[in-house]
């Protein structure tokens, strides 16, 4: 926890003291650096297969944990979209908001039109853009509807959309839940079973790129969902009749 609360500190003060005189490209090194430090406090080793991801990429993950975004941070530095309300988060929510977060308010077209127009425009300078198409998080074993809404500007930028299947695992392979946030489960509980875990793997595995012209955006989401999905060796739930 004090390892936790130093490497806070330490990112404010990167923010406030070295942000406005670095690179764009010094930025995303540092936020790189910083997030590979948070999962090695936590005990986290990450593994992370990103062959098949080309630059600028569109990329769709399933989403199980607030530490996703470290682990994915760690492995490639990108911009995300997430909920609004993490804007408010103490301390979090303006972190995020200086690395290149796009908050999205949910149930407003209008709003999510602007988005949109955000994600193509990050796209556009050659970053990778990640979005969590389940709108919320599970506890790693299932993977819910992919919404479609967030790969238009992909499809208009004629830029790849790659799945990004993620989860995270013991020592010897077995799934972990530690790291799970869904349900009634307070971020102080999830950060407290991640710290009951001697050791924790992050795998993260890049699928192969959907191509732009490939479907409708709908169309492209389920597949994106379906290559996650076989990555993780997760199966379709289908309800008795």
């Amino acid at each position: 926890m004090l390892r936790l609360a130093a490497l806070l500190l330490r990112g404010a003060l990167t923010v406030l003291l070295i942000y406005p005189w670095s690179s764009d490209q010094r930025r995303m090194a540092l936020k790189q650096r910083w997030s590979a430090d948070i999962l090695e406090a936590l005990c986290v080793r990450l593994e992370a297969d990103l062959a098949a991801l080309p630059p600028a990429s569109l990329v769709v993950a399933n989403h199980i944990s607030w530490l996703d975004i470290f682990a994915i941070n760690a492995a490639f530095p990108a911009a995300f979209v997430a909920k609004a309300e993490v804007r408010q988060w103490p301390l979090i929510g303006w972190l995020a908001a200086v690395n290149d977060t796009i908050f999205l308010r949910r149930g407003s077209r209008g709003h999510a039109r602007l988005i949109n127009r955000e994600i193509g425009e990050k796209l556009a300078t050659g970053k990778e853009v990640v979005i969590f198409p389940e709108g919320t998080t599970t506890d790693g074993t299932h993977v819910l509807h992919f919404h479609g809404a967030l790969l238009q500007p992909a499809l208009e930028a004629g830029r790849p959309v790659v799945p990004l299947a993620l989860g995270y695992y013991s020592p010897t392979g077995e799934r972990s839940l530690a790291p799970r946030y869904d349900g009634d489960i307070s971020l102080a509980t999830s950060l407290a079973n991640l710290l009951a875990c001697r050791q924790l793997v992050a795998r993260l595995t890049a699928c192969p790129a959907l191509a732009p012209d490939q479907a409708h955006r709908k169309e492209m989401a389920q597949a994106a969902r379906a290559a996650i999905m076989v990555r993780l060796g997760i199966a379709e739930h289908v309800s008795p009749p």
